[in-house]
């Protein structure tokens, strides 16, 4: 197969990313590869995919081989280490994505703290197993503190043969001297045609079953062009009780209203979920209003919660003070 192809077949499903598919072709194609790559851009439009594929390239010449990309996907590759933001929780760190099976509480955000750092400077220091590099890659880099940010500039004056991707949705909170030793790849939101053609696949993957909820006019708006987010919002919109949808379609109007739904929101979501559907009433209000003011004041309800106010009580002030009345 000629290599030009080869190389297309690797990256066909990174939708709409032109430019970061052109970049880590042409470094496939050459066979030369920078010490450590920054993936910047907003979560959600391929950033992860187009690592696991990148990788892909690397171990195979450019190559697809479904071999290599099962390993990877399922991060069991002996030369892979994929490292995530984390939670403290009964003395260890769990992974920002086995959080919700363990219970953990996470009102606070995750990190990439500095013992993870220190494990991915040991892991870049061993000789690989099969490949001829190490392969590391950190999701969220910009969820390091200061000490662990410094801990990875380090690692980066000395990358010696490893290969090292930082994701990152908001690039400028890296320290810029980390930046600066990075090649930066950009990925870009997606305009209407080409999230339509992400939401096809995931339709596809369900069976062809219809995706409940994406034409959804919040949902739409909380996504900004990424389809990752807008499948995340989908399963956030689900996982909302039927019967109080219709009760959040406007402001109580009355005290006892206000209070019932202050009531059964918080036995209903826990508190992940609670804050979510702030995000969901502010675009619900604003498509409906254009009003600041209720949206100002359920910012506040949400630096309540994340202050751990008793959530029933801060939603019963906000909401009596969302009366129109009020």
């Amino acid at each position: 197969m000629n290599p030009e192809v080869e190389l297309s077949v690797l990256f066909e499903d990174l939708i709409a990313q032109p430019l970061a598919v052109s970049l880590l072709e042409a470094a496939l194609s050459k066979g030369r590869y920078a010490p450590a790559y920054l993936f910047s851009g907003p979560d959600g439009v391929g950033r992860s995919l187009a690592a696991l594929r990148f990788l892909e390239g690397v171990l195979t010449g450019g190559k697809s081989l479904m071999r290599e990309r099962r390993r990877l996907e399922a991060f069991n590759h002996p030369d892979l280490l994929w490292v995530e933001p984390t939670y403290q929780h009964q003395g260890r760190l769990v992974p920002q994505s086995q959080a919700e099976d363990e219970g953990v509480s996470r009102r606070s955000p995750p990190l990439v703290r500095l013992e993870q750092i220190r494990g991915v400077t040991r892991f870049l220091g061993r000789q690989p197993v099969e490949a001829l590099r190490g392969m590391v890659v950190i999701e969220a880099a910009e969820a390091m503190p200061e000490a662990a940010a410094n801990a990875l500039l380090k690692t980066l004056e000395e990358p010696g043969h490893g290969l090292l991707i930082l994701l990152s949705a908001a690039p400028e909170r890296l320290l810029v001297t980390i930046r600066s030793r990075c090649q930066q790849i950009f990925f870009s939101r997606l305009d209407g045609e080409a999230m339509e053609a992400v939401l096809a696949r995931a339709r596809d993957a369900e069976g062809g079953s219809p995706l409940l909820g994406l034409d959804q006019p919040e949902l739409l708006a909380m996504a900004a062009g990424s389809p990752g987010a807008l499948l995340n919002h989908l399963s956030a919109w689900q996982a909302v009780p039927e019967e109080l949808w219709s009760r959040l379609q406007d402001r109580p109007q009355q005290p006892m209203v206000a209070l019932a739904l202050a009531r059964d929101i918080t036995e209903a979501l826990n508190g992940e979920q609670q804050l979510w559907l702030i995000d969901w009433w502010q675009q619900h209000l604003w498509i409906q209003q254009s009003d600041p003011t209720p949206l100002k004041r359920l910012e506040r309800l949400r630096s309540h919660l994340l202050g751990f106010v008793q959530p029933r009580l801060a939603w019963e002030v906000a909401l009596l003070e969302l009366m129109p009345s009020a």
